[in-house]
């Protein structure tokens, strides 16, 4: 949630530093648990960067994926499993 609040901010050109507080304090959160699992995925598709998910995508052959952001592929991904 927090992370499609930064991604609508940075499309209208906001900055991190803009964002309401309690979202940077998310954001910084949820930086920090990826940096606790050193940066390595987690289990569950959602401990996946958009990138890693990209991946996964592409060796599933899932059409439209380059145009997907994180939770699209996501589900594209649940989908085709």
């Amino acid at each position: 949630q927090n992370v499609k609040k930064a991604q609508q901010a940075a499309r209208r050109k906001r900055t991190i530093a803009r964002l309401p507080k309690s979202t940077r304090s998310e954001l910084g959160k949820q930086a920090a648990r990826g940096r606790q699992r050193g940066g390595e995925a987690g289990h569950a598709l959602e401990q996946r960067n958009r990138q890693q998910l990209y991946e996964i995508a592409k060796d599933e052959n899932i059409p439209g994926r380059s145009k997907m952001g994180k939770w699209d592929l996501i589900k594209a991904i649940r989908k085709a499993r």
